[in-house]
């Protein structure tokens, strides 16, 4: 075997195939867009969004985290993190974005997960378009660091 077929895996956490709706914002920023997961673990995810992002990006996602992840139930949290990679889009403005998550805060279950993925707006071709959020929501300050 050569040293071109072993690959070592980097990552920290499972990561799951999943598709969630997700709240995205620069971290302190007042604009607000949709963006869907592709995949999604404890520290990190693979996000598609028409928001133009930059490498080193402070960002903050709001989804519902579900319980596969949180070994429990499924759980809203606003987590906030680093952005590591951007994948410029071949066609169209739907960007891929690599996030590594740092910390995140459980919130309210105020919604049920189809509740809050009928709020969101669609920006993926095979979904019908949804209503926009209209509120802004207020970021928090960090009350748990990832290990």
């Amino acid at each position: 075997m050569s040293t071109d077929q072993v690959q070592l895996e980097r990552r920290g956490a499972q990561r799951f195939n999943v598709h969630l709706p997700v709240f995205l914002r620069v971290a302190g920023g007042e604009h607000e867009a949709s963006a869907f997961t592709q995949d999604l673990s404890a520290r990190g995810a693979l996000l598609y969004t028409d928001m133009r992002l930059s490498v080193g990006d402070l960002v903050e996602l709001t989804l519902v985290m579900p319980s596969q992840i949180t070994l429990g139930e499924d759980m809203r949290v606003r987590c906030s993190g680093r952005v590591k990679r951007v994948i410029h889009p071949v066609a169209g403005n739907t960007f891929g974005v690599a996030v590594c998550l740092e910390a995140y805060d459980y919130l309210p279950a105020a919604e049920t997960a189809a509740e809050a993925a009928a709020s969101f707006a669609r920006i993926s071709g095979a979904h019908e378009p949804g209503r926009e959020e209209k509120n802004q929501k207020e970021f928090h300050p960090r009350v748990q660091v990832l290990p």
